[in-house]
């Protein structure tokens, strides 16, 4: 497959996306990767690496977006930058992925204004997967439509559905509804009408899911507006990052004894870390859109953009945008 990398989207462009690349293509030699960006700082970068250089193109591009600047404005006006060359390449079938760690608006509103969306789909939506005590959940939307409607979530509930069928190869995942309590009478008039809808889907909708609930990871794939995504999201990173920092507090302000213990549990604290390192998945995809569209962390290394390239390689070798455009392109 042919994959098109923002070459200077993130805080470690454009060292950390061609070291990602370098290490993928070590990994998958079934890919050629696309990268854009200042053709001379692309190839500088990739002068300091050995690699197969038949796998890789560098497309030129001489200005990039940040993230302060307004998504759809920045996108008009610099047609010449590394992000919408990216997004041009997968609009016109020359790649069938994309991954940015560049700014999220910018790259959000591309996917749907550039790439386009997949016929019947109403809102693309925003996916992450995130890890459970008891196994791996997806959140969707996550923040890439504030606003819904009952029928939007629905859709969400499909996409990622298919989505996660496809990644973890678990054949009728269980789908919930994020509120504010489990009862069907919970919640505000979307949620409600929203519940009532997926009643009468043909999937295992388990109901509403509690938020003291999400981390367990029992539920597969929840539901929510992406307000409610995007808050749940960081709020659960934030406490992760924050519990794990109270128990390394502690641990340093303790005995001698209780440090020794500490240190014959490194390898479970370490692993742990593992667990919770978003750099371990790569990114987000964005469903809805007629083009793998992966979304990596503004901080991404050479290690989250290698992965990012893996997870595009499984979400394509999934087929997720043909199952998508069956079951809402043909279904809606």
């Amino acid at each position: 497959m042919k994959i098109a990398i923002d070459g200077m989207g993130g805080d470690n462009a454009p060292m950390a996306v061609v070291e990602g690349v370098v290490e993928a293509l070590k990994e998958h030699n079934d890919m050629e990767i696309y990268i854009t960006g200042p053709k001379d700082k692309i190839e500088a970068e990739f002068n300091k690496h050995t690699y197969p250089k038949d796998k890789v193109t560098i497309v030129d591009a001489s200005e990039v977006i940040s993230t302060n600047e307004h998504p759809v404005m920045a996108l008009r006006r610099k047609k010449d930058s590394s992000i919408v060359k990216a997004l041009n390449l997968v609009k016109s079938g020359e790649c069938e992925g994309i991954i940015s760690a560049g700014s999220t608006g910018a790259f959000l509103a591309g996917c749907t204004l550039i790439v386009g969306r997949i016929k019947g789909v109403e809102r693309p939506s925003l996916a992450p997967i995130m890890p459970g005590r008891r196994g791996s959940f997806m959140i969707i939307d996550a923040g890439a439509n504030v606003d819904c409607k009952p029928g939007y979530l629905v859709q969400f509930a499909k996409m990622g559905k298919i989505y996660y069928e496809s990644v973890f190869k678990k054949n009728n995942p269980s789908v919930g509804l994020i509120n504010i309590g489990a009862e069907e009478e919970k919640g505000n008039e979307l949620t409600k009408a929203t519940y009532k809808l997926l009643k009468e889907e043909d999937m295992n909708f388990v109901g509403n899911v509690e938020p003291r609930d999400i981390p367990t990871g029992d539920v597969d794939v929840l539901v929510c507006d992406g307000f409610v995504g995007n808050t749940a999201l960081k709020l659960y990173e934030g406490a992760a990052m924050n519990l794990l920092g109270i128990i390394k507090d502690h641990i340093m302000e303790a005995s001698a004894l209780s440090k020794l213990g500490a240190a014959l549990l490194k390898p479970v604290f370490k692993k742990l870390m593992i667990k919770f390192d978003y750099k371990e998945v790569g990114g987000a995809p964005f469903l809805g859109v007629d083009g793998i569209c992966i979304k990596a962390h503004g901080s991404s290394d050479g290690k989250a953009f290698k992965n990012a390239i893996r997870q595009t390689k499984i979400f394509h070798e999934g087929k997720v945008i043909d199952k998508i455009k069956v079951e809402l392109g043909q279904n809606n």
